[in-house]
């Protein structure tokens, strides 16, 4: 166990039971203990295996390659569509873990097989994302901007892109450009 991380099981008075359980199954798996992303994230020689974290409705684990993983039993889920590598296993209550005890650990180790392999997943391509128009028209408009948006990291981009993209109104996308361009010219991505 690593003390940095037990705020997180003190913490979640809701799922606590359910991860302190899951925390239980992955340390005796000899994976090591971290924090990531404020959550405890369970390694293999570095490798980033699975993630544990809370949500309202439900408790889970992340698999970070998780869409490599064979799932045979049809239990990882991909959280939502844009969602490329990772597969969440949810629980709603202990019970369920304990039952599902044994497929959590048979995923763990493919999991870690497949770091053990160097397997990646082929990821989807920032120029494959389609741009909305109007955020199109303010690239073609101002180089400056078109320049500090392709200076950005890809994931950053892709942020940006699926962003804007997600309002189903113009009106509303070009509300969300217009807000976001200093800080792109900044060079800072959407949530920094």
């Amino acid at each position: 166990m690593n003390p940095k991380v037990d705020f997180y099981f003190e913490k979640n008075e809701r799922w606590k039971e359910e991860i302190t359980l899951l925390r239980q199954i992955l340390l005796d798996l000899e994976l090591a203990e971290e924090l990531k992303w404020g959550c405890p994230c369970y390694t293999y020689e570095g490798d980033k295996i699975v993630l544990i974290h809370v949500f309202k409705e439900y408790c889970a684990i992340l698999f970070f390659k998780g869409v490599l993983l064979k799932n045979a039993e049809n239990l990882l889920i991909q959280q939502t569509e844009n969602v490329q590598s990772a597969r969440q296993m949810r629980f709603t209550s202990s019970k369920e873990i304990k039952e599902q005890q044994e497929i959590i650990i048979t995923n763990v180790y493919e999991a870690i097989e497949v770091e053990k392999a160097g397997l990646k997943v082929e990821m989807k391509k920032t120029k494959e994302y389609d741009v909305p128009e109007e955020f199109q028209v303010r690239l073609d408009e101002d180089p400056s901007l078109k320049k500090a948006f392709e200076s950005l990291t890809p994931g950053r981009q892709r942020a940006y892109l699926l962003y804007f993209s997600s309002a189903k109104q113009s009106k509303t996308r070009s509300a969300r450009v217009e807000k976001y361009i200093n800080i792109i010219l900044d060079g800072k991505g959407l949530n920094d």
